[in-house]
């Protein structure tokens, strides 16, 4: 047999090897765990409820407010959390490159070495020796030598591709982590810039109050002065000054902690929002309503109910890696490469030495072990799997609550409104009836107890429309889409790290996440 067909002979040997690996493939292929979802949301008749599809991409336009946008605009460049979570797919990309190198010589090297042996000629002769040195002549010899070594373990059982499956896995789990994120994000903007609103207008409200209550105490000061009435009427008129006057600093405290908490979301020191702010005044009125569509829709539309489902892929694949140890493992190794005695003959054909094997490695004595880990990953799976389903209910869950709760907002914001007209009209006549001697004045300080605490909950209550169909819109997964088309990382981060650390091709294609 010629040196020819002893190479194809190896080659072939080694290919069929390669095509049976590929062919095999330990531990279950993952399926979608089954998951229960209500056919119909409870409030599917109401005429608000909507039962067309709709994504909500950017449902923050709906609030027509210039302000909003703006902010949501700025949160998405700026927010760190985010920052952090777009890190993460890149690391799971790096990762995935990783584990997929083992699909390959898990080991190559480039050696050369240079020797150079002294012998002493007044010892004996060392002839128990192996190689060259017991064989020498010579007292002294140079070896020099360069050369490749390489290691594979082949893939027979599917071990490194189910660890590719697993990493593939966690790098869409990362992408849809960086999705919910997102759509948390857009919602705690919003719902702290309506929460802003709010407390503006209760200043406002209280400092209305508080016109009309000094105005109530001129009249009963008024009165006491000339005699009409007693000086309890005055009192009573300025505990009721005093104590809506004591409700402004604590709403300014919550209007500046409030613009804080916006500032950490934007990304940025506080004080800085004033620009944006200024662009509309008032609590954003959404839609009357909402599109909802199905209940099924949120398997594909709910980036946490996405990543539930990776995690529970990557760990079955991760039952695969755990069943391979059961096997044995199929190993080659060689190394090719040149020695010589001196370096004129290094790179001669004559001086070219090599060596290839083939090994087979089985723990068979370890098969407690390597059994008590397989039930591990399986019961890890089945965590998983729980997990999924639990994520799938709680989704409807928060979807079905938020649509009750916006529709009954409505309601009570109509009940609210029709109050405050009623109690605001009802102070107007108490001051008339007062004035004129009519009644006395404990109907005036009822009157406008009722008018403060009923302006007051009519504010609530708008404000409350607007945070439930906010949280609606989060329960339907609404807002991650902004994400398309635009890296993970910002272009700054991006540069820096190229500047610290080789990232090859790892940073392109961002945009479609793999």
């Amino acid at each position: 047999m010629t040196m020819v067909t002893k190479i194809l002979s190896q080659v072939t040997g080694l290919i069929v090897l390669v095509f049976l690996s590929a062919c095999t493939m330990v531990g279950p292929d993952f399926k979608t765990p089954d998951s229960q979802v209500p056919e119909a949301w409870s409030t599917a008749e109401d005429e608000r409820i909507e039962s067309a599809v709709e994504d909500h991409v950017d449902w923050w336009q709906e609030f027509n407010d210039p302000a909003l946008n703006a902010l949501i605009e700025k949160a998405y460049d700026g927010n760190l959390g985010l920052q952090v979570a777009g890190l993460r797919v890149l690391e799971a990309r790096a990762t995935l490159g990783r584990v997929e190198g083992f699909l390959y010589p898990q080991s190559q090297r480039i050696g050369a070495r240079a020797t150079r042996v002294e012998l002493s000629e007044n010892a004996e002769p060392i002839s128990n020796l192996p190689g060259p040195i017991a064989d020498a002549t010579d007292t002294s010899f140079s070896n020099m030598g360069i050369g490749i070594d390489a290691f594979w373990e082949l893939d027979f059982w599917g071990r490194f591709r189910r660890g590719v499956e697993a990493a593939d896995a966690g790098l869409y789990g990362s992408i849809f982590n960086y999705d919910d994120m997102l759509v948390t994000l857009t919602g705690e903007v919003a719902s702290a810039y309506i929460l802003l609103r709010t407390l503006e207008e209760r200043l406002a409200v209280a400092e209305k109050n508080v016109v009309v209550q000094k105005r109530g105490l001129e009249i009963a000061d008024v009165r006491f002065r000339n005699g009409i009435t007693t000086e309890l009427d005055v009192q009573q008129a300025k505990a009721l000054l005093y104590n809506t006057q004591s409700l402004i600093p604590l709403i300014n405290t919550g209007i500046k902690k409030t613009k804080h908490a916006l500032s950490l979301l934007l990304g940025e020191p506080p004080g800085q929002l004033s620009e944006i702010l200024s662009m509309s005044t008032s609590i954003p009125s959404g839609p009357q309503s909402i599109a909802v569509g199905v209940p099924s829709e949120l398997l594909r539309r709910r980036p946490d109910v996405r990543r539930a489902e990776m995690m529970a892929a990557a760990q079955s694949a991760a039952i695969g890696v755990a069943k391979a140890d059961l096997y044995p493992a199929f190993r080659l190794l060689g190394s090719v490469g040149y020695v010589a005695d001196s370096s004129g003959d290094i790179f001669n054909s004559n001086s070219i030495a090599g060596v290839g094997g083939f090994g087979v490695m089985w723990n068979f004595l370890n098969y407690g072990r390597i059994k008590n880990n397989i039930r591990v990953n399986d019961a890890r799976f089945q965590q998983q799997v729980a997990t999924y389903q639990y994520t799938v209910l709680a989704a409807a869950r928060e979807v079905d609550d938020a649509l009750i709760s916006f529709l009954s907002a409505q309601e009570e914001a109509d009940m609210k409104a029709a109050s405050a007209t009623a109690a605001v009209r009802s102070v107007e006549l108490a001051m008339i009836l007062y004035r004129d001697g009519v009644t006395n004045y404990t109907t005036v300080l009822d009157t406008q107890r009722i008018q403060l605490l009923q302006e007051d909950a009519f504010i609530a209550a708008k404000s409350k429309i607007g945070l439930q169909l906010i949280a609606a819109y989060k329960a339907l997964g609404g807002g991650w889409q902004m994400r398309l088309d635009n890296d993970f990382v910002p272009a700054k981060t991006k540069k820096e790290m190229m500047d610290r650390t080789d990232w090859g091709k790892l940073f392109e294609d961002q945009k479609s996440g793999k």
